[in-house]
């Protein structure tokens, strides 16, 4: 079970847009993500339990994938994160 801290970088942090990509980043995975802040956790394959974490820029974000494709999830998700969610550009 791959576990991953990743630091909001993207102006806005986790708002809809944000959220609706992780989402659609998640979904060709035959993986479960958890994404936790503090002591709050959301599925990833939720967009309103993700935006319940009320994550701005800058927040630490732990990454839980697990299932057959956890590991390349979580590469995918590492290079969303990387890619600032393609918004500030």
């Amino acid at each position: 079970m791959p576990t991953r801290e990743l630091r909001l970088t993207n102006r806005r942090g986790l708002h809809a847009r944000a959220a609706t990509k992780l989402v659609q980043c998640c979904q060709p995975f035959d993986a479960r993500v958890a994404v936790h802040h503090g002591e709050r956790a959301a599925d990833a394959a939720n967009i309103m339990s993700l935006l319940m974490l009320a994550a701005p820029c800058g927040t630490p974000l732990t990454i839980v994938t697990e299932g057959r494709d956890e590991e390349d999830a979580m590469l995918a998700i590492q290079a969303l994160f990387d890619a600032r969610f393609f918004e500030d550009e």
